[in-house]
């Protein structure tokens, strides 16, 4: 006499979407347009809510680097918005591999040059008002 085993199929196991972080530079972020509308409602809304799904499934998720002249300011920023990196270093910031994505928010009379470094080390560019 011959047993059979039946075979069932293996549970379907949940797999978690495939995340990818994209590290944005933002330069100027202290001001009133860069703080209000790009890092609050913009870019901290989107990292709240655990990214972006994109359409195959996979997510993207968002890591600011705030920059800016004066420490004291982006460190309360960094506090109160649970931010992790902030510097007053653009060059450093630039330097790194890290920060993919360099975001002006600067006054127009600084705008040209900062651009022009974020430009040389290769940065994808944001900003609203080309000089």
């Amino acid at each position: 006499m011959s047993e059979t085993t039946t075979l069932s199929p293996a549970p379907a196991t949940a797999t978690a979407p495939q995340v990818r972080e994209i590290g944005i530079i933002m330069n100027g972020v202290s001001g009133r347009m860069g703080y209000r509308q790009h890092l609050v409602r913009s870019i901290l809304a989107i990292r709240d809510q655990g990214g972006i799904e994109l359409p195959d499934g996979t997510k993207v998720t968002v890591k600011p680097l705030l920059v800016g002249r004066s420490e004291a300011k982006l460190a309360d920023l960094a506090a109160k918005h649970g931010i992790e990196d902030y510097t007053t270093d653009l060059d450093a910031a630039l330097a790194d591999p890290r920060w993919e994505i360099y975001a002006d928010f600067l006054v127009t009379k600084a705008r040209a040059t900062a651009l022009r470094k974020a430009i040389a080390a290769g940065k994808t560019i944001y900003t609203e008002k080309p000089t």
